[in-house]
């Protein structure tokens, strides 16, 4: 699904006493089956930004276009609950939205809720908690009784029982251990490639924004500050530090490299193996030029 922003702002509590602006003049292109990184301080605008992307909140200003379906600041929106069957959202701390009796129940629930029959449900529920390494016993126990990494787990598995077509991520390795932290990312990762997803990660790492993502947007201030490649965005630390922003430690660690050998190495490495991978390719340049 195509997903356009056009010159959207948003104020809480408008027209108050208490209005307090959040988004000036967005405009952000997200396109059909790219991997969006929205990176920025907090503060910047990104939850704000996440929650026009299937209706949660409608623009002050402006227009969000998802998909098909227009919201102009101003009109009613109409048939949104389509849009969110096909847009589902992963919050910080989805665990927070468990409240079903069991796991299963909890992760069928989205599905029904859109018409989905029983049996259906009920197959999806349970090959997604295979994939998300949910034991099936746990299956009739409560979601409460889980360790807090399972419960991420159920409460990620009932947002990709809608099997929607974009994937709208924020923060969605809040609190996990590094281990889970990667696993979960890679999970979303693959779901991505293998489906032909949207997704769109709202993230304050810039290791997992350069890891996974093809296009990086920056939010500073409410606004789009700037939007690209993640070689563009990331090779510019002097751009990023006027946002507040640091590029990630591997770009970091290959600077101090390329200062110590004198020169700099032929590509921005965005991940560890590819440093690894570029490190090697130097140093056999060099011995085969002895």
């Amino acid at each position: 699904m195509d997903i356009q922003l056009q010159q959207v702002g948003y104020a809480y509590a408008k027209d108050t006493p208490f209005e307090k602006r959040a988004l000036f003049d967005v405009n952000l292109h997200i396109p059909s089956g790219s991997y969006q990184a929205i990176i920025g301080h907090t503060g910047s605008g990104k939850s704000t930004l996440l929650q026009h992307l299937n209706g949660l909140l409608k623009p002050s200003e402006g227009i969000v276009k998802l998909g098909d379906l227009t919201i102009e600041a101003g009109k009613k929106a109409k048939n949104l609950k389509p849009v969110r069957q096909q847009i589902g959202i992963v919050f910080q701390f989805p665990e927070h939205q468990l409240f079903d009796e069991t796991v299963l129940k909890d992760i069928m629930f989205g599905p029904l809720n859109f018409g989905v029959p029983r049996e259906e449900a009920e197959r999806r529920a349970r090959v997604l908690a295979d994939q998300l390494g949910l034991p099936e016993e746990v299956l009739e126990k409560s979601p409460f009784d889980l360790s807090g990494g399972q419960m991420r787990r159920v409460a990620i598995a009932g947002v990709l029982a809608m099997e929607p077509s974009v994937l709208v991520l924020d923060e969605p390795t809040a609190g996990l251990d590094p281990r889970g932290r990667q696993e979960i990312m890679d999970l979303f990762h693959h779901l991505h490639m293998e489906k032909g997803l949207t997704t769109v990660l709202v993230t304050h790492s810039m290791e997992d924004a350069a890891r996974y993502a093809d296009r990086v947007a920056i939010m500073h201030d409410g606004r789009c500050v700037l939007s690209g490649n993640p070689i563009d965005i990331f090779g510019d630390e002097e751009r990023l530090a006027e946002y507040r922003l640091a590029a990630p430690r591997v770009v970091r660690f290959q600077r101090k490299v390329e200062a110590q050998l004198g020169y700099p190495l032929d590509r921005l490495c965005l991940t560890e193996e590819q440093l690894a991978l570029e490190l090697s390719r130097t140093v056999r340049g060099e011995r085969e030029s002895l």
